[in-house]
């Protein structure tokens, strides 16, 4: 997942889909037809796509490779600005004009999956295909415990540090997860680079975005490795005692610390305080190390898991993910398409145009960066241990209100407002959304 992939994650807190009074039965789930092992007849098929760039070029000469590869189906593809996306797939649902096939970001899943605009996937991909890709895509994936969305590429995020910088300061650089920073030492480590004249050591790249998904996709990870989350996931009904436990808010007010004392550069606005080595530690995601990072560090670069703050390091994942739609005439032709595109060959095309790491566990080998013994294979390694160290979003079509409501409190905290308010104005926020949903009740 690229920075500008990233960018298009933002757009959730935008995506408050609305499906009242909704019926379904079985595995049509969305009141569309199933998959049943065959393509009835030549099909063309149609699929929206977000990106540009790099990444379509690679992804449409995907789709030309598998039209001409056989007779039976013919993918169309519409493109449609990832400013709008949702917009335009919630214009097209409404006019009951959907394509075979949707791209989304992985947070979109699950409430397109409970407004049934898409269907499941298990009987429609091939058990070699579902086994080979990572635990990581599976669990975005899944939604009500059926498998609704498949991605040819993933995400993660660390730390990076210049070696040089830590160094100075005697800090040791930690070889994985098992022995990640506490928030102590990180802390004391930042302190000190402060004193080495390093007045803003730390770049948690806030200019991200204050009003999209950056601060829940980023630091989610300090509730979750302090031992709470965003909603309780035993029923998702409520996010009270776990997101506001005291924990939970012991982690944060560490965390409001670093900015009460100096240590964030919170004027940034592009990633210069890293790369001209002003800030020698930045919290941020892989698609930083091929954008940037490795040709401005070069061997002086460390990637680093992010900090412990109790239950273990946790990392982000999850990125953009292909769905076979409710309005699909024939869902094994689009599947026809996703097997294709989720080839060996197919997901190292899109690693390469992208720098995110391939979706497949057989692809890793050949992933370059990302492979074993390569730069990140932190990525890699904590996402094959998904959902223990890369956790997914909370996988419930609350998650809307429930970002929204958390990245407003992270803003909060770190502009110095009382931490457990803070929380509790989230948990409040969070469970008014699911009562006015009269609790999300499952897809059935």
């Amino acid at each position: 997942m690229r920075r500008t992939i990233l960018a298009a994650t933002c757009a959730v807190t935008a995506l408050a889909l609305t499906a009242t009074g909704c019926t379904s039965s079985g595995d049509a789930a969305a009141g569309g037809a199933t998959c049943d092992g065959k393509i009835d007849g030549k099909r063309t098929i149609t699929a929206f796509y977000h990106a540009g760039g790099e990444e379509k070029k690679a992804f449409m000469g995907i789709v030309k490779e598998f039209n001409e590869s056989q007779d039976k189906v013919t993918v169309k593809v519409q493109s449609v600005p990832e400013g709008t996306y949702n917009d335009s797939v919630q214009a097209a649902a409404a006019a009951d004009k959907l394509p075979d096939i949707l791209d989304f970001d992985g947070p979109l899943l699950y409430n397109y999956a409970w407004n049934r605009n898409i269907i499941p996937l298990d009987r429609c991909l091939k058990a070699s295909t579902k086994k080979d890709l990572l635990p990581s895509i599976v669990q975005q994936g899944t939604y009500d415990k059926k498998l609704y969305g498949v991605g040819a590429f993933d995400s993660g995020l660390v730390l990076y540090a210049y070696k040089s910088a830590l160094k100075q300061v005697g800090a040791r650089i930690p070889k994985g997860v098992e022995d990640a920073w506490t928030p102590q030492e990180f802390a004391e480590i930042l302190g000190k680079l402060q004193k080495k004249g390093y007045k803003r050591p730390l770049d948690l790249h806030m200019w991200y975005g204050r009003q999209g998904e950056w601060l829940s996709y980023a630091f989610s990870t300090i509730v979750q490795s302090a031992g709470g989350d965003l909603i309780d996931r035993k029923d998702y009904t409520s996010a009270k005692g776990v997101l506001d436990k005291p924990e939970v808010v012991k982690a944060l007010k560490q965390f409001q610390s670093w900015f009460s004392q100096g240590y964030v550069d919170t004027e940034a606005q592009d990633d210069s305080p890293f790369l001209k080595k002003r800030s020698p530690i930045a919290w941020n995601g892989m698609w930083a190390y091929t954008q940037g990072y490795e040709k401005a560090a070069g061997k002086d670069l460390a990637v680093i898991p992010l900090p412990d703050f109790g239950t273990g390091s946790k990392t982000g994942m999850g990125s953009w993910q292909f769905g076979i739609t409710s309005k699909a005439e024939d869902p094994d032709a689009a599947a026809a398409f996703l097997e294709h595109l989720l080839t060996k060959q197919g997901v190292l095309k899109m690693h390469k145009a992208t720098g995110a790491p391939p979706s497949r566990k057989s692809a890793l080998a050949d992933a370059g960066i990302y492979a074993d013994g390569g730069p990140m294979e932190l990525v890699t390694k904590s996402l094959e241990k998904a959902p223990k160290v890369s956790v997914p979003r909370p996988q419930t079509p609350a998650y809307p209100a429930i970002t929204q409501a958390f990245a407003q409190a992270i803003d909060d905290i770190s502009q110095g407002k009382d931490v457990k308010q803070a929380l509790d104005t989230a948990v409040a926020a969070i469970d008014q959304d699911i009562r006015d949903n009269d609790g999300y009740p499952p897809v059935e």
